[in-house]
């Protein structure tokens, strides 16, 4: 069995280090052969690539963008009336992919417009949801890039989420029906919604094409205390096959670098993949 091949999430680790340029370096230097990032705008691409090629990082992952996070977006994909602004968005993600040698984009769902029932506009949002992935995976496919969907917690992190369970977004990528769009399997989100993660992740792993991971409920490091047996989660993953990357979303409960701990201690027991696989 290969083992798993883990990608520092850059938006959230080494917040020592200002600026991404300065903690992909910091990734690099700590063992990672791969790095992720939310959203890439702010930096200018070509430098970005440049870092990530100084640092021995391949980019694996980005976001598409929030949209206007001063009126509270966070993601446009199924946000009736912004579907110009998701397009435009795309582009931009198409982009920087592109300059960044990177295969994969999430595709934010967004949330549900301030003052509206979620049940009254769930069959709308679906909809244009529906309509934008369909043109996102066209777009994408031209490419070579895969689309990712990732359902976030309404329950701790963002209440008004469009996208909050596996089968919510299991079912969307069934409606869509494309190859090239993915589930986007994030063990914090995952448990506090659902839990029962054995069956999930058995049942939607032939979907995922990216996983991440945190402590829950502090979504601190895998080896800070909390609900998850991350040991039993990595193997788990291994026996079942999962050969895509998984990403270091949490927040350093202290120095990003002495909490990497446990992904000393999984290189030390099962051996890092070799380059290339």
């Amino acid at each position: 069995m290969a083992p798993l091949r883990f990608s520092a999430n850059v938006s959230w680790l080494f917040p020592e280090f200002p600026g991404l340029p300065a903690r992909l370096r910091a990734a690099g230097s700590s063992g990672f052969e791969a790095a992720e990032v939310a959203w890439p705008y702010a930096e200018q691409p070509e430098a970005l690539a440049r870092a990530a090629r100084e640092a021995g990082l391949r980019l694996v992952l980005i976001n598409t963008p929030p949209g206007d996070r001063e009126k509270g977006e966070m993601g446009l994909g199924a946000v009736p009336g912004r579907q110009a602004a998701f397009r435009e968005g795309l582009e931009q993600a198409v982009l920087y992919a592109k300059a960044l040698g990177c295969p994969r984009v999430h595709l934010m769902a967004g949330r549900v417009p301030q003052g509206a029932d979620r049940a009254a506009v769930r069959s709308e949002m679906e909809t244009v949801f529906l309509e934008n992935l369909r043109h996102a995976a066209g777009v994408l496919a031209q490419e070579s890039l895969v689309g990712l969907l990732e359902p976030i917690n309404t329950r701790i992190t963002d209440p008004r989420y469009f996208l909050d369970t596996p089968q919510q977004a299991a079912a969307i990528l069934q409606k869509v029906g494309r190859p090239n769009l993915q589930l986007q399997m994030d063990l914090f989100h995952w448990q506090i919604m659902d839990g029962n993660l054995t069956g999930n992740i058995r049942e939607f792993l032939p979907l995922v094409g990216h996983v991440q991971v945190a402590q829950v409920p502090g979504r601190g490091e895998p080896d800070s205390p909390g609900e998850l047996n991350f040991p039993y989660l990595f193997q788990l993953l291994e026996d079942e096959g999962y050969r895509g990357f998984v990403g270091c979303e949490y927040r350093p409960q202290g120095d990003t670098v002495e909490g990497l701990n446990w992904l000393r201690s999984y290189w030390d027991r099962q051996g890092r993949p070799q380059a290339g696989q």
